[in-house]
Formats: structure tokens, C-alpha cells, sequence
């Protein structure tokens, strides 16, 4: 910038040898880049004027005919003159809409992002870029998601994303923006993508500690690993790693420099001269596999930690680690089979379940994976397996199965419906192995699987507490009021207001949600009747507040919204000339305020979808007759717009349905 403030002062004021050439020179690049057809001819030869029509090949290959000691040379400058000439390192982290929406938001689950905003004619965008590049080839290799935004050119992200200047650097974890405000240095973005990450990832192990770590896997469900170094704080890798297997594995770090991690190193057998990873599983006394490496690089942590990921006889806690136990089979000859272990939590079924780990460890083959599960929480599962009826629950059982499509069609055979873990309970168990390895066929039973429950969620223990508060409180009713206190028959919707709606949105506490209904001024009477009536039973849940909106005044707020349900509604633009007609009564949106995301319920059925071969010969009605059915018909059809509703508030309490995260509340005007 400086070049152009000395060589652009008029030569009248500038007496400085060669200011007049060098003033022309600056105005012919002017005259070049503002216009449009003499900039194109001079991307494309590399002059304009007498020089146009030779061939490409006779110029030079750099912007360079101004003088030998001033010149614009494309490499230095960096930045484009068209889209074709943008930064080639970039090109491969451009980001578009969909793709950040669709890919890039749910792979923040497992991943931070880094993505830097950028546009043409941005100078800063070129001081940055040098830094930039090295954090990127650094960061990268380490297991950070790297994007490009191009704010000329995808305009939409660049406002979805908030960034109203170039350059900008965000973050992009769990679904959430947060913005760079530091110098662009390399260290610098190193630790702000570290400041990114959950606190609690890592757990600092010493020898006070560890036996109480390495003993969680039991209640976690989870194999534990270490890493041993000799580094205090804990390396950047290892947390993006701990972040990536958060639902697998737990993490913990021991500190080799520190005189309390010493009975650890000896037990285990440490070089202290080498970075080394152990992952327990259900033997603390014992890792369960090891690696060790002077450079940890993430293909060798990777390899590592994707072969341990499960417990050699995991606990079937939820629907979603079931599948990935027990897969369906992709050919016969990837067939998976599953060894189910049904017991129960209490100390009498200790002594079966060691029997079974014992077993499960001694045969660690390919095609069978063993697991447990708990009667007491997997009631569908346990009474789906055993034929309905668990004639002995305080014995555990044994079944093998195979899963045969993701609908939850399963082909199975009851071993036996008592496994004490006798030699001869192993010995059936083994020969029966052994015959389904050549015979698949004696799977002989079939049946189709429910979802099983999901024990971690926090929504199956407020189940379980809601089942128990309610029963005690009708007790309570009726042994102290006699059945004389009146039962709460109605439900609280408020209209969400500009007034409310900072404390019904915006700040609403952790955990709770507002489920919040679309309706019109002709539509809000049949609607929010209809409504009521379907979110009635789930109204004994504290965290759920209910709500609605109108449609006439606010739908700027709900478009916006919208935008970020991908397929999930059409998306009105303010150039669309049906903007106003779009019909959105009916939808509902589950908001959670404090963690920025909505659930989306559409209109299960409106006025167009109806057949025509329904509706009553027009010409046959008089015009009272007409207007009473166009009445009567539509009250049906705007009821009809919550069907299955009820459904989809059950999925809302199970957690399963799809979230769909946005930056900031917009404002309610």
C-alpha cells in the first residue's frame, strides 16, 4: 500500500527522478482494473492496446511490464482478479451452504472446525495468508476440519456464519460458532482451536487415581486408555483424539515427570523415553492392548483406538451401540453374530456374567461379538428373545442372533434360558459356535426388535422419576385429600411475544424447551384446540413449555429459522414472488434456548393435498351451501395438520430426532 501512496502524487508535486513515467505507469494499472473488458484481456495476454492479439505464449508469465523496479507480480500480490485465478490452497476447503449444513455441522460432533472467511480485493486476506497455510498443514494433520468461505460468492454462508468483514477465522464445534479475536499468528490459532474443546475430555491420571479411573468401565460402558508422557500439559492430538471417541472410549493422561505417576510406570512396564498408550478394558490390572511410538502421528492413534473401541463384552445400553455390535450383514460371508448375555444388576448375577467374560475372552473371533444386556432396563429386548415371558428372572439366559436388516428384522436361537457359566453351560455354547460357522440355518427363530432404550440419555432416567413422582403424588392424593384435589385438565400456551421472548427463548434454562405451534388468525382457534389435545399427556415434564406464534406478524422469524432445516420446508427468498403464500400453519418447533437448536414437525396434511375426486361438484351448491362446506372442510383439514404429532413428541423426549443447530436467536420484532 505504501508503493501506491509514493508513486500515485501527481509529478507536479513529486520532484522526485522518474515520477513522471512512474505516475503514468500507476495510471495505466488503474485504467486496466477498472475496466472490465481491458482487465479480462490483460488476465488473458498480459497487455491491452497494440499488444492484444499476440499469442499467450510470446508474454510474460507474470504481471510485470510496468518497470523493472515496480511491478505487479501476481505471486506476491495473491489475490484474484477473477474466480479461476483464486489461491489454489484453498480451492479444497471452499465451503458452500449445503455442504456446511450437511456435513460439516454434524461432523463438528466429532471435530472442531477452523474456517476462514475470505473475498477478492482483500489485502488483509494476504497479509494473513502465509500464517494461515502453516496452521492449516499443521492443524489438519493433527485431526482439525479446515473450510474456506469465499464471502462474494456465497454470500448466504458467509451471513449464516456472522461474519460481516474479511478476514474473519471461526470455530465450529458441536454446532456451535464461536469467532477468532487475536493476532493471526501460528500459536495463536493453535490454542484457540484448543480453547475450543470441552474441558473434560482428558482426566489427569496419578497413582492416587488411576485404580478409581480404570474402574469406571463398568458404570461407563466404555474401555479407559492412557497416555503416558513426559510433556505437563496434555498434547493437542490426544484431546482431538479423546473429542473424536468421546462416546466410545474415556481418556486419561499421566504425567511421567511427576514423582506421583511412578508406581503407575512400574506397574505397567513404561519407557519413559517414549509416548505409549494403554487401553484397559474389563481388567484394570491388565491393558488390553498397547502401543507405543516416539512420534504419536493421528494414523497410528486412529488405528489404535478404532480397534479398542468396545469392551469385550459390552453392555447393550442403547439402540445405537447395539447396531454397531451386532451389524447387519452386508454378504454371507460378513456375516456378524451376536452373543447375548440376558442378566440382571444385582450382586447374584456377578459370578454368570464373569463366567461369560471369561468365555468371551478366550474366543475372540471375527464373526461373533458377545454382549450383555440388563433385564431390568431391556424389557422389549429381553421379552422379544425369550418368547415373551422371562420364566426365570432371577436366572440369566443366553441367546445367539444375527441381525438381518436395520428395520430390526432378526433371525435367533435360545441357548439356554439358564447359563450359570458351568463347563457344561461352555461346552453347549461352544459346539453350538461351531455348528453356526457351517450351518447359519440353525438360527431357527425370527422376530423384529423395537428399539431398545437409550440408559444414558437423561431422558430415560427423568422417565423413570416422572413414573415414580407421579404414582407417589396420586398415593399422597388419596390418602391425605381423599381424591378431593382437582387434577390439572388443561394446558398453558402462551403466545410467544417480543415481550416474553427473551425468557421464553432466548434465556431459557438448560434442559428445558419451548415447543412452540405456527398458526394464523384464521387457523388459531382449531388449531391450538387440536393441539392441546395432542401434547396433553406430556405435560407433567417440567422442562417443556408450550407456546405459539403467529404466522401474520412473525414470519420473517420463522423463515429464518427455516433456512436451517435443510429439506425440511421450503425456503421463501425475499425475490420469491410466492413468499406470502407459503403456508406454514401447523408446524411445530421444539427450541432449546440455551443450546441453540430446534426439532421440526411438519404439517402432517393441508387443504392442497386433499384429491380432487373428495370435493363435492361446486355447481350443484347454492352459495350459502357452498360457503358452509368450504367451512366445514376446512376446520377438518386444519386439524388434520397435527396427526401424528403426539408421535413426534414421544421422539422429542427419546432424544432421536433431528436437531437442527443455528448460530444466534434471530430477534422477534
Amino acid at each position: 500500500m505504501d508503493l501506491f501512496i509514493l508513486f500515485s502524487r501527481h509529478p507536479d508535486k513529486n520532484k522526485n527522478a522518474g515520477a513522471e513515467d512512474k505516475f503514468i505507469q500507476i495510471s495505466k494499472a488503474y485504467e486496466i482494473l477498472s475496466n472490465e473488458e481491458k482487465r479480462s484481456n490483460f488476465d488473458r495476454y498480459g497487455d491491452v492496446g497494440e499488444n492484444q492479439g499476440y499469442n499467450q505464449q510470446q508474454q510474460q508469465p507474470h504481471f510485470r511490464h510496468f518497470h523493472d523496479s515496480f511491478y505487479f507480480d501476481e505471486s506476491f500480490f495473491h489475490f484474484p482478479f477473477n474466480s479461476e485465478r483464486r489461491d489454489s490452497a484453498d480451492e479444497k476447503y471452499l465451503l458452500q451452504f449445503s455442504h456446511y449444513i450437511n456435513e460439516v455441522v454434524p461432523d463438528s460432533f466429532r471435530k472442531p472446525y477452523l474456517i476462514k472467511i475470505t473475498s477478492d480485493w482483500c489485502f488483509s486476506c494476504i497479509h494473513i495468508e502465509p500464517v494461515w497455510k502453516e496452521a492449516v498443514q499443521e492443524l489438519e494433520g493433527l485431526g482439525v476440519g479446515i473450510g474456506v468461505v469465499h464471502a462474494g460468492y456465497e454470500r448466504r454462508l458467509a451471513h449464516h456464519l456472522g461474519a460481516h468483514s474479511t478476514p474473519s477465522i471461526l470455530g465450529v464445534i458441536n454446532g456451535k460458532i464461536s469467532f477468532f479475536h487475536n493476532a493471526v499468528l501460528r500459536e495463536n490459532l493453535r490454542h484457540f482451536v484448543e480453547s475450543l474443546l470441552p474441558g473434560n475430555l482428558v482426566t489427569k491420571v496419578n497413582d492416587k487415581n488411576y485404580v478409581r479411573f480404570l474402574s469406571n468401565w463398568q458404570q461407563e460402558n466404555k474401555p479407559h486408555v492412557l497416555l503416558f508422557d513426559q510433556l505437563p500439559p496434555v498434547p493437542l492430538i490426544y484431546k482431538l483424539t479423546a473429542f473424536a471417541y468421546k462416546d466410545y472410549l474415556s481418556f486419561g493422561y499421566v504425567d511421567l515427570g511427576q514423582r506421583e505417576s511412578e508406581q503407575m510406570s512400574s506397574q505397567y512396564n513404561i519407557n519413559m523415553y517414549a509416548p505409549t498408550m494403554l487401553v484397559f478394558k474389563e481388567h484394570i490390572s491388565k491393558p488390553a492392548d498397547v502401543v507405543q511410538a516416539r512420534g504419536m502421528k493421528k494414523q497410528v492413534i486412529d488405528d489404535f483406538i478404532s480397534t479398542n473401541k468396545f469392551l469385550l463384552a459390552a453392555r447393550l445400553s442403547n439402540q445405537k451401540l447395539f447396531q454397531e455390535l451386532c451389524p447387519v450383514r452386508k454378504s454371507h460371508r460378513q456375516r456378524k453374530y451376536c452373543v447375548v448375555l440376558l442378566t440382571g444388576e444385582r450382586e447374584p448375577f456377578q459370578k454368570t456374567y464373569e463366567a461369560f467374560l471369561s468365555f468371551a475372552s478366550a474366543n475372540t473371533k471375527d464373526t461373533v461379538r458377545f454382549v450383555h444386556a440388563f433385564k431390568e432396563r431391556q424389557r422389549d429386548l429381553t421379552a422379544a428373545l425369550l418368547g415373551g415371558l422371562d420364566k426365570q428372572p432371577d436366572k440369566s439366559s443366553l441367546v445367539v442372533l444375527e441381525r438381518r436388516n436395520s428395520a430390526g428384522r432378526i433371525v435367533y436361537k435360545t441357548i439356554t434360558d439358564i447359563w450359570t457359566g458351568s463347563e457344561d453351560n461352555k461346552f453347549v455354547l461352544l459346539d453350538f459356535l461351531d455348528r453356526l460357522r457351517k450351518d447359519p440355518s440353525v438360527l431357527s427363530s425370527e422376530t423384529v426388535l423395537s428399539d431398545l432404550n437409550d440408559e444414558l440419555a437423561p431422558v430415560f432416567f427423568l422417565r423413570w422419576i416422572y413414573t415414580a413422582m407421579e404414582y407417589w403424588s396420586e398415593v399422597w392424593d388419596s390418602m391425605v385429600h381423599n381424591n378431593w384435589v382437582p387434577k390439572k385438565g388443561f394446558v398453558e400456551v402462551t403466545e410467544l411475544t417480543d415481550v416474553n421472548y427473551t425468557s421464553n427463548l432466548v434465556k431459557l434454562r438448560p434442559g428445558h424447551m419451548n415447543v412452540v405451534l405456527i398458526v394464523s388468525g384464521s387457523t388459531k382457534a382449531s388449531l391450538l384446540q387440536r393441539f392441546a389435545q395432542e401434547v396433553y399427556t406430556f405435560t407433567g415434564s417440567n422442562t417443556l413449555h408450550f407456546s405459539f406464534l403467529n404466522l401474520d406478524k412473525h414470519r420473517e422469524w420463522l423463515e429464518y429459522l427455516l433456512e436451517f432445516a435443510q429439506d425440511a420446508a421450503a425456503i421463501a427468498y425475499q425475490y420469491d414472488e410466492h413468499f406470502l403464500e407459503r403456508d406454514y400453519t401447523g408446524y411445530v418447533l421444539a427450541l432449546n434456548g440455551h443450546k441453540k437448536y430446534f426439532c421440526l414437525f411438519k404439517a402432517h396434511n393441508t387443504l392442497e393435498e386433499e384429491k380432487v375426486s373428495e370435493e363435492p361438484e361446486l355447481s350443484t351448491l347454492s352459495a350459502d351451501s357452498l360457503r358452509k362446506t368450504a367451512l366445514g372442510s376446512g376446520m377438518g383439514n386444519i386439524k388434520k395438520k397435527l396427526n401424528k404429532l403426539s408421535l413426534w413428541m414421544e421422539r422429542l423426549l427419546e432424544g432421536s430426532l433431528q436437531r437442527f443447530y443455528i448460530p444466534s436467536w434471530p430477534s422477534l420484532d
